[in-house]
């Protein structure tokens, strides 16, 4: 429970002061809307955030499935084939230091403005995480299993299969966690260069109309669909990982 009321007790804090502050100065709303403003707008326009919302969703999701199947394949090819992994390696790295904002219109000069230059831009960002973790955790299994295998005649696949991948798997879920906790913005970005839909597509046409609560309620829509994809993947992790073992308090003991 401390986790849950704690930050929630907070961030009530947080908006009433907001919320005072707007009142007590007179602060204008086109500077800075008052979450009072910003729940009216997005009232106000419920329909239109939750179709946008939708479409956002719905990218964020392909591009979140496909980085993840994406990396996974990476990750176990360099893992069979070391010289792939070395040759790659570094183009792996570069891929995540080219901005978004410049990638983007490439893409779209390169495949028009469909959906393929958005989905190619979510799996640049969301696979690179996945398949670096994948890649660490691979080699993370148990020397004397992987030995024991091998002794009994046990094939590659049977090794990749039974031993390393089920191995990897917290490490998947780690790198999951930090490309769902990205996968929105990115879309954010995609639908801001050119969508028709999405919540990028209605925050443009907020921020050119000056319509600040609007653009708030664009974040707070953004910010709820991270902590909903991020979640996801807690739960996910707490379904399929039944067998990893609890943190032991070994300091209580010492302290004792």
């Amino acid at each position: 429970m401390k986790k849950v009321v704690l930050p929630v007790i907070t961030m009530l804090v947080l908006i009433g002061v907001w919320q005072a502050v707007c009142d007590l100065f007179g602060i204008q709303t086109y500077t800075l809307p008052s979450p009072w403003d910003i729940a009216v707008t997005m009232y106000r326009d419920s329909a239109i955030l939750l179709d946008h919302a939708r479409a956002t969703f719905g990218l964020a999701l392909e591009g979140l499935g496909l980085g993840l199947v994406f990396g996974i394949v990476v990750a176990v090819v360099l893992h069979i084939v070391p010289f792939l992994r070395e040759a790659f390696a570094p183009l792996l790295v570069l891929s995540q230091n080219i901005p978004l904002i410049a990638l983007g219109p490439l893409l779209m000069i390169w495949f028009g403005f469909g959906l393929t230059p958005k989905l190619i831009l979510l799996v640049l960002v969301c696979f690179f995480p996945v398949a670096l973790s994948v890649l660490v955790g691979l080699g993370q299994a148990e020397p004397h299993l992987r030995e024991y295998l091998g002794m009994i005649g046990a094939s590659r696949w049977e090794k990749l299969k039974r031993l390393e991948f089920p191995a990897s798997l917290s490490y998947l879920f780690s790198g999951l966690r930090i490309a769902a906790t990205y996968v929105v913005s990115s879309a954010i970005v995609a639908e801001w260069l050119g969508a028709s839909k999405g919540i990028g597509f209605y925050l443009k046409l907020k921020f050119n109309g000056f319509d600040q609560s609007a653009v708030f309620g664009s974040v707070v829509c953004i910010v709820g669909l991270s902590f909903l994809f991020y979640y996801s993947v807690v739960v996910a992790e707490r379904l399929i990982i039944r067998w990893k073992p609890k943190p032991r308090d070994d300091w209580k003991g010492a302290s004792a």
